[in-house]
């Protein structure tokens, strides 16, 4: 409980502040672990703890938008950055490590894959796939922060983890919308093979964690006062004293809410608070959502976002940012986005509806991907693939039939209506009749990606 004596009424707006920012990415990654692993009744569901349900089948216009936001509070503004991606489907899962580690086994292959391990406040832990671990067939261990054993023969690496409860978003490459292609995709995922150690190592089952008392998700907790509640609980599962350390700027933080009450005990109560301090905190709320929205507004890429713990450090408003606007996003060594937010002529956002388009890579300015890269378009303003005669909703580089240029260039024609020409209804990405927007992904981006040297083409309007 709060000590009263402990606290000094003037610094607790601004730890509520820093609190709130710093609890978004958090409460995020609980509400999709609550949907996904808890709430067997939600259609998300995946089948509780240690279990893969995998999504082959790409999207289709009628499908809702993936990265649409729904846990940021309705008084911020979020762009949403991408959108559903076609081109890698899902595998998603949820572990449980405060009993055991598991071990996160992968088949041998050379279609791009990444499993990446994201903790509880969506930074990475590390990566299995395609870039980081290679083709090979390996077995992985995935171990939380109350671990301390050895690594049984046979686990090719070891990923520690600083939270106890960790999420994973699989994609895997699919090279073409056909049945044939979807179920060579399903093949691959169903290779993907989760255990408890002991089972893997052939041990005694270790005694099982408690089950807590999992508090009931709401779309109205990051709003208020409550969030603290379930900040207090959450933390529970993200001790300090872990052997992944935390930066000092985390450490501070934690001692200013255990100062509140907040000690990761899940006892903390808001309706114990002095009525001072309890005004105090909703002005600091008032001023983290107003960080945050300004933080959003000028966002211009989604570069440093996202990645591990020596990545992102303590900067608490990127990381609600990137969980804001992309709460699984890569980094963008991993995957990078590029996005034609309008055209050549200014026209912000570009609109088909009274005009045609282009996007010409010249021969030697194709997009540079070690493992692929694709366009997609999307619909503004929901961000819905488009209906085609075609049922075409990108193109990329394992497209069949593209046709180059006479220089070996490539050129996409972005139009409502098929093209008349053969050789550019070859290269047409459907566009709606009006305005849109087209997002270019590249998988194990090069070098002069991630430097600048490279850069997006014009969208011109024809």
């Amino acid at each position: 409980m709060v000590n009263p004596a402990l606290v000094d009424p003037a610094t607790v707006r601004a730890t509520a502040a820093e609190a709130w920012i710093r609890a978004q990415p958090i409460l995020r990654n609980y509400r999709a672990l609550y949907a996904q692993a808890l709430d067997d009744a939600d259609p998300s569901y995946v089948g509780g703890f240690g279990v893969f349900r995998h999504h082959p089948q790409p999207p289709t216009p009628a499908d809702t938008p993936a990265e649409t936001p729904d846990v940021t509070p309705a008084a911020v503004p979020v762009p949403v950055t991408g959108g559903e991606d076609g081109d890698t489907p899902y595998s998603r899962a949820w572990l449980d490590l405060r009993a055991e580690p598991w071990v996160l086994s992968v088949p041998a292959e050379d279609r791009y894959h990444v499993l990446p391990l994201q903790e509880l406040d969506t930074v990475y832990a590390g990566f299995i796939g395609s870039r980081t671990t290679g083709p090979q067939a390996g077995d992985h261990l995935v171990a939380g922060p109350d671990w301390r054993g050895e690594p049984p023969p046979g686990i090719r690496s070891v990923i520690r983890t600083a939270t106890r409860l960790v999420g994973i978003l699989g994609r895997t490459r699919l090279t073409g919308n056909t049945p044939t292609e979807v179920a060579e995709v399903a093949a691959v995922q169903e290779r993907y093979h989760l255990r408890p150690l002991h089972e893997y190592a052939g041990t005694p089952t270790p005694t099982p964690a408690p089950e807590p008392v999992w508090p009931v998700w709401r779309e109205e907790v990051p709003d208020g006062l409550e969030f603290l509640a379930f900040l207090d609980f959450l933390l529970g599962f993200f001790p300090a004293d872990g052997p992944v350390p935390l930066p000092p700027a985390e450490t501070d933080l934690r001692g200013r809410l255990v100062d509140l009450g907040v000690d990761g005990r899940g006892e903390f109560e808001p309706a114990a608070l002095p009525l001072e301090l309890r005004t105090e905190i909703e002005r600091g709320i008032a001023d983290g959502r107003a960080r945050l929205t300004h933080a959003i507004a000028g966002l211009r890429d989604r570069a440093g976002l996202f990645g591990t713990r020596e990545q992102i450090g303590a900067d608490f408003l990127r990381q609600a940012v990137g969980a804001a606007t992309e709460p699984h996003g890569l980094p963008t060594e991993e995957a990078w986005y590029g996005r034609w937010e309008a055209d050549s002529a200014g026209r912000h956002p570009p609109d088909a509806a009274d005009r045609d388009h282009v996007i010409r890579f010249a021969p030697d300015a194709l997009p540079p991907a070690r493992f692929g890269w694709s366009t997609t378009l999307y619909a503004l303003p929901d961000h819905r693939l488009v209906d085609n005669t075609l049922d075409r909703y990108s193109i990329g580089d394992r497209t069949p039939g593209l046709v180059r240029d006479q220089d070996g260039g490539l050129t996409l024609y972005v139009q409502h209506k098929r093209p008349a020409d053969a050789d550019h209804s070859a290269n047409w990405l459907p566009a709606p009749d009006g305005p849109f927007t087209v997002v270019l992904r590249l998988y194990g981006p090069d070098r002069v990606v991630l430097d600048g040297r490279w850069r997006l083409p014009p969208l011109d309007p024809r």
